[in-house]
């Protein structure tokens, strides 16, 4: 087992070590050092009735709001003298008494009212939302919460995170065929660019999938192992670009990840695995209906704690790098800006070993929750 660990750690160090020269997360603080001003109009600015900020401080938070959060269009960057955006607009899909569509074009960056067969509907810059407003715009906020009390209506449509997940799906479908033509081709000889998963395949089944759900039943589990293992890290390693892609920082993509790993941990768990939630052997009777439900709450808290877990490590280590990035325009100093810039250099190489790890350790507990779910008790419970 530990000889079969340094070929991966070599290459894992490898990995880590040579992704900062070729990434383009490093230089964020060059290509957005422009786009704060920009950010933070989208962000603050509010139907024109807020003016807008001018202090470098709203600015950059401005900027982080825009990085953090998801966008009805994909923005690369902003010419701050001509006022031209750089992107692509996405598709609008909303239901509000039917379906309406229309390109996001239309809310021009978020500035303008859209119209579709009638309807109103306006992008809020506090949270990016879409709300259904009157040809003005007008978007009417409750004085007590500072929430929007116009109507939301259910908005379906195809968002930046929704680009970044399709990417990656594409990405992983390309990589992985590739890889297995290889195998077919070779006689179970990996060939090719793919080839450098390879290793990663391999430690996911022989370190992750085996040891905690066991010979027998560990292939049953591995594509969604598989699956789940390099999605994630793919749109971990998405989230350092300086595009402001941040899906797994979104608590609603890791709710939905979550959610998968708890239904197929009980839709395939055996009698074994209910027997000791709610009937627990060893233990006296009495006992037994008090750890009901406290077994069963365990059952709920699991999946809980893979969502929170994956959202807040992602989303906390974007917050903090945007905001040790923006310290260099606040300093103004060779002094500060150079400990600044060094600060996020190598925050950004940690990043990239946080993206790495939190892929490993979503896919290592879902392989434990799968374990316990298919773990045989016949011999513990014949001792007892």
């Amino acid at each position: 087992m530990v000889i079969s660990n340094k070929p991966l750690r070599f290459l894992v160090a490898i990995l880590v070590a040579f992704l900062p020269l070729i990434s383009t997360a490093n230089p964020v603080a060059e290509t957005h050092t422009t786009h704060t001003e920009v950010a933070h109009k989208e962000a603050a600015g509010h139907e024109g009735a807020h003016a807008e900020p001018t202090d470098i401080k709203s600015k950059i938070k401005g900027f982080i709001n825009h990085h953090v959060l998801d966008s009805h269009e994909f923005s690369f960057f902003q010419d701050d003298e001509t006022g031209a955006h750089y992107g692509f607009p996405l598709p609008i899909i909303i239901w509000d008494n039917g379906f309406q569509i229309f390109s996001s074009s239309k809310f021009n960056h978020g500035h303008d009212v859209a119209e579709s067969n009638g309807n109103f509907y306006k992008i809020n810059h506090h949270d990016g939302k879409i709300y259904k407003t009157d040809a003005a715009g007008t978007i009417t906020e409750n004085e007590a919460t500072g929430f929007p009390e116009n109507e939301r209506p259910l908005d379906l449509s195809i968002t930046k995170s929704v680009v970044s997940i399709i990417i990656a799906a594409i990405l992983m479908f390309l990589i992985f065929t590739a890889l297995a033509k290889s195998y077919a081709k070779n006689n179970g000889i990996a060939s090719g660019a793919a080839r450098i998963f390879e290793p990663l395949v391999l430690y996911v089944r022989d370190e992750i999938a085996i040891p905690n759900i066991g010979e027998k039943h560990y292939k049953k589990y591995m594509s969604y192992l598989l699956t789940i293992f390099f999605f994630v890290l793919f749109l971990n390693i998405f989230g350092l670009m300086p595009f402001g892609i941040n899906v797994t920082g979104n608590l609603t993509i890791t709710f939905s990840l979550a959610i998968l790993t708890f239904l197929i941990t009980n839709l395939t768990a055996n009698r074994n695995y209910w027997g000791h939630i709610f009937w627990m052997p060893g233990v006296p009777k009495v006992m037994r209906i008090v750890l009901a439900p406290i077994e069963l709450l365990g059952v709920i808290i699991k999946p809980f704690s893979l969502m929170i877990r994956l959202y807040a490590n992602i989303f906390a280590g974007h917050i903090v790098l945007m905001s040790i990035i923006g310290l260099m325009f606040i300093f103004k100093s060779w002094i500060g800006s150079t400990l600044s810039f060094g600060l996020s250099f190598a925050l950004s190489i940690l990043e990239i070993l946080v993206a790495f790890l939190q892929a490993y350790i979503f896919t290592m507990l879902s392989a434990l929750y799968f374990g316990s779910a298919v773990e045989e008790h016949h011999h513990e419970e014949a001792h007892h």
